[in-house]
């Protein structure tokens, strides 16, 4: 099963047209994007609250990990980069936090506004290995950067 990323980016796009607040957006953005990837067990995002801190935001699944420090994890690893982490085996990955026994790869994604400020990432496992795929991190990519560039 593939995602319908047209499909998927114009209903985001009417649910969060002219919406500027970011949690708003998050809640919006994983609510749709949960139910319309097959794939994803735990969609969701993890909000910069501090100086290289994550805290949990919106999302669909189990519960996640409240707090991430930038310096750990496949979310910290975006965060701090400010680039997307495609793993396809979380045991693969040296610092992987186990916030769930079953996920098995990962997705995660830096979300920056159009001021180039880091709101968060948007995290998406899978109990699949390999699970997404660069057409994931090349959609996704498209939407964030459209939905959150007025977000504050």
């Amino acid at each position: 099963m593939t995602v319908d990323y047209s499909d998927l980016a114009a209903r985001i796009d009417a649910l969060c047209h002219g919406e500027t607040d970011a949690v708003a957006l998050m809640a919006t953005v994983v609510c749709e994007l949960h139910h319309a990837h097959p794939m994803s067990d735990w969609t969701g995002f993890y909000r910069v609250v501090g100086p290289e801190l994550l805290k949990i935001g919106p999302y669909q699944g189990g519960h996640g990990c409240l707090v991430i420090p930038f310096s750990r994890g496949v979310c910290g690893a975006a965060a701090r980069t400010g680039e997307v982490q495609l793993v396809p085996d979380v045991e693969a990955f040296a610092d992987h936090i186990a916030c769930s026994s079953t996920t098995r790869s990962e997705l995660v994604l830096p979300v920056w506004n159009g001021a180039g400020t880091l709101l968060g990432v948007l995290d998406l496992d899978s109990n699949t290995e390999a699970a997404f795929t660069e057409t994931d991190v090349r959609e996704l990519a498209a939407i964030l950067a459209r939905v959150f560039h007025d977000a504050r």
